[in-house]
């Protein structure tokens, strides 16, 4: 991302600041590409000579980001200083709306009308991908996956962790993102590179804290509800009924049928991204393999046991403090202790992610004669005298736990304790364990 916004500040010099000049030219790039998209925005640009303000390699570079490719949506992705991965398309066209509507935009007549700011990131993504399904039989994936990128530090190659969705989870990253941003501009347009630095943290070695993209997730849900999201994919399927690239795709689709695949999309869509809590995976925090042959637990469980680490004593607030923190525990856990992996099934940062280390399907070693009944959650910090940051406790209490239980991994009648209450420990320090006294489940 600190490369994009080099380059989107390069090009915004030549035109006095305007931000609009990068989005008109990430659709003529191809950004833009699928048939609702353009029913909105417009046919593209032209494809201009390649800017002078940007080096040969650059060029190279932002064309290759910005061209679509439908086979493989996750091209022109690029890692965020907070360890999200974003695809640059959905971005752009969500920021281009919100740029229209500041200068008065007259927004084009569609039938049904649609929410523009919607249509070009989320919904006709979100519906056509529900729509493939359905032709499918229901075995082609609808959302995700993950990815992973070959070196954090110095990113080239990102890969999916699982077959491909139209919406893998960069795609939906961007598009939330494209929604957030392109809402803000539309009430106070600022240039592009400062909107993006500011929102992704860029440009500060992500040393300073929480950037405000790592609250995507929460901000998304408080100013899109479900209701909302169903109502414009609805909206948007049935644009795509008259549109001569779809026509086809959509002749034998009821209306019924549009309202019950708006339905599920927006549902799925808010369990996935919104309800449930990021988690990073292993091959993003640089984790080592497992030793041995790792055991498979018994879903659904009903146990979770909260731990903190005590060592790391200090919370860790960014990607790469956390993602540190994770490659020492497991260091010292296989090194020292002599496990396999990593013990616990969970970690809980302070920068507002989960951390993946045993899983959600594989027997632990966090809480001594219990591994096999329960999840371990552990907390990054010494929480004897202090509270984990009110996110942090949030992310556990009010979302990890709750998702758990609605995807089937957890017995909804489950059982929550303290590491100390199940052997000879201080663990998860005085403060921490009175606060998950409080919590549904607490025994």
């Amino acid at each position: 991302m600190d490369s994009v916004v080099e380059m989107v500040e390069a090009l915004e010099s030549t035109s006095r600041g305007f931000a609009g000049v990068v989005p008109e030219l990430a659709r003529a790039l191809g950004a833009c590409s699928t048939p609702g998209c353009r029913a909105v925005l417009g046919h593209p640009p032209t494809v201009p000579a390649a800017p002078p303000t940007l080096s040969r390699e650059q060029w190279l570079l932002f064309t290759q980001l910005l061209h679509h490719d439908t086979a493989a949506p996750e091209r022109g992705a690029v890692l965020a200083p907070d360890g999200s991965t974003v695809t640059l398309g959905p971005l752009l066209a969500g920021i281009e709306v919100g740029l229209r509507r500041a200068l008065g935009w007259a927004v084009p007549t569609l039938e049904p009308p649609v929410d523009a700011l919607y249509a070009v990131t989320i919904t006709e993504a979100l519906g056509t991908s529900f729509l493939l399904a359905r032709d499918s039989g229901g075995h082609r994936p609808v959302l995700g996956p993950a990815g992973c990128w070959d070196d954090v530090n110095d990113p080239q190659n990102y890969t999916l962790l699982g077959p491909p969705s139209p919406i893998p989870d960069a795609v939906a990253n961007a598009a939330m993102d494209g929604v957030l941003l392109g809402a803000q501009l539309a009430q106070a347009p600022v240039p592009l590179a400062d909107l993006l630095r500011g929102y992704y943290g860029t440009g500060n070695g992500t040393e300073k804290g929480r950037p405000p993209s790592s609250y995507r997730r929460r901000d998304f849900g408080a100013l899109v509800a479900p209701e909302k999201l169903e109502e414009e994919v609805a909206a948007m399927l049935r644009v795509l009924q008259v549109l001569p690239p779809t026509r086809e795709l959509l002749e034998d689709v009821e209306p019924e049928e549009v309202v019950a695949i708006a339905h599920q999309a927006a549902r799925d869509f808010t369990e996935v991204y919104v309800a449930c809590p990021a988690i990073v995976p292993r091959c993003m925090w640089g984790a080592r393999p497992y030793r041995g042959t790792p055991k498979p637990l018994t879903l659904p469980l009903g146990s979770v046991y909260i731990h903190h680490t005590f060592i790391p004593s200090a919370p860790c607030r960014t990607f790469t403090a956390c993602a540190r923190a994770m490659r020492a525990m497991q260091r010292f856990h296989q090194d020292t202790r002599g496990w396999d992996d990593i013990g616990y099934s969970f970690v809980v940062g302070s920068d507002g992610y989960l951390y993946q280390g045993r899983g959600w399907h594989w027997v632990g070693a966090h809480t001594k004669g219990y591994n096999t009944k329960g999840y371990g959650v552990s907390y990054v910090g010494d929480f004897s005298t202090t509270l984990p940051d009110r996110d942090a406790i949030a992310l556990v209490r009010d979302n990890l736990l709750p998702c758990a239980v609605r995807t089937g991994r957890l017995h909804p009648n489950y059982t929550l304790r303290g590491h100390r209450q199940m052997g000879h420990t201080s663990c998860p320090g005085n403060s921490l364990f009175h606060e998950i006294e409080t919590w549904h489940g607490f025994k």
